[in-house]
């Protein structure tokens, strides 16, 4: 078991102990998984478990798969599949066993969220308030993406933790030298409709770099400059009373409708600032902005930084693995600890 809070069930069933073995330590580590996960190397005793307990998801190998365990009350059964299997299971969906365990698990959360229409409410997860970190400067080039992403990561490590790039451009697809399928794009499409099994579409859409979950950025600026605060709030709040998730991270740039209400939402915004002439007076003009607005509130959750000029030595994806150990995340451990106030 690796959480006893969690309710709902995700049973994992293979004879190859190895991969079963090795699989469950990869489950132990994540932390954003809204299940209580059980791992069985026999069938029988998976039958055993089921006779006492209802399954919501059971990922089985078509080698482990009885008759019997059809008639067992799971909610969804999905095939861990070798690339070729007994026809018969073909009514049940599948995902392909010797690819990344992180790919694995995605593929799993995309099948039960297109399957089951869930109230994830009931889903039984029981958290702590959500953390909702927001990092935004009306200054530009102030290393503020960097600091997000190195945050992320060390908070990572002892916490549930997503990324958000709210960001009109962003440049994960050339960092990471790949394409996303589906992206924020499709998540704020699904908030519009207000559906109710985002969270395990977000599941499954979620990639993962260094203890910190992201969801690929939208492609295209409109999608972030037509969002309304009231999606995004919707948003948030899916995650934060149905997802295991304790802290999100909010990347945000000026094209984000109704800036200032996004960022009181936020229970604390880092803003990176710049000692120059022109980015001082930007900042007093923000600073002014929020006190015509009667923004008061975002002016105190506000922790003004200045992020020392980090020379990243590597590029793309070893760069991003990088961030947390670099001199970059000794700054952030400092910001952490109070040491800086801006």
């Amino acid at each position: 078991m690796i959480n006893a809070k969690k309710k709902s069930i995700f049973a994992v069933c293979d004879t190859e102990i190895e991969y079963a073995y090795n699989f469950m330590e990869y489950l132990m580590q994540k932390k954003n998984i809204p299940f209580e996960v059980q791992v069985f190397t026999s069938p029988e005793v998976l039958m055993d478990f089921a006779g006492n307990h209802e399954i919501e998801i059971l990922l089985i190998s078509d080698k482990a798969m009885k008759e019997e365990i059809r008639s067992l009350p799971v909610r969804q059964i999905i095939i861990l599949s070798e690339g070729v299997h007994n026809p018969d299971l073909d009514q049940y969906p599948a995902v392909y066993k010797y690819q990344s365990s992180d790919k694995v698990i995605r593929e799993v959360m995309a099948c039960y969220g297109v399957e089951n229409e869930v109230a994830v409410s009931q889903s039984g997860v029981v958290k702590k308030e959500m953390r909702v970190i927001g990092v935004y400067s009306p200054i530009g080039r102030t290393q503020k993406t960097s600091f997000a992403l190195t945050l992320g990561q060390i908070l990572g490590r002892e916490h549930a933790s997503l990324y958000l790039n709210l960001e009109s451009y962003s440049v994960f697809e050339h960092l990471l030298e790949t394409h996303f399928d589906q992206s924020l794009s499709d998540i704020l499409y699904y908030a519009r409709q207000e559906n109710s099994g985002i969270v395990y579409k977000i599941a499954g859409m979620v990639q993962t770099i260094q203890n910190l979950d992201f969801l690929p950025p939208v492609l295209f600026p409109m999608d972030i400059q037509t969002t309304k605060y009231e999606e995004w709030i919707w948003l948030f709040r899916q995650l934060e009373q149905n997802s295991n998730y304790e802290i999100l991270i909010l990347d945000l740039g000026d094209g984000v409708a109704d800036l200032y209400q996004i960022l009181d939402y936020c229970t604390e915004i880092y803003v990176p600032v710049r000692q120059d002439l022109m980015s001082m007076a930007k900042i007093e003009q923000f600073e002014n902005a929020l006190q015509m607005w009667d923004s008061l509130s975002v002016l105190e959750k506000m922790k003004k930084i200045r992020i020392p000029f980090y020379a990243a030595g590597k590029s793309g994806r070893d760069w991003l693995e990088g961030l947390a150990w670099s001199e970059l995340g000794d700054y952030v451990r400092k910001v952490l600890r109070g040491e800086d106030t801006g």
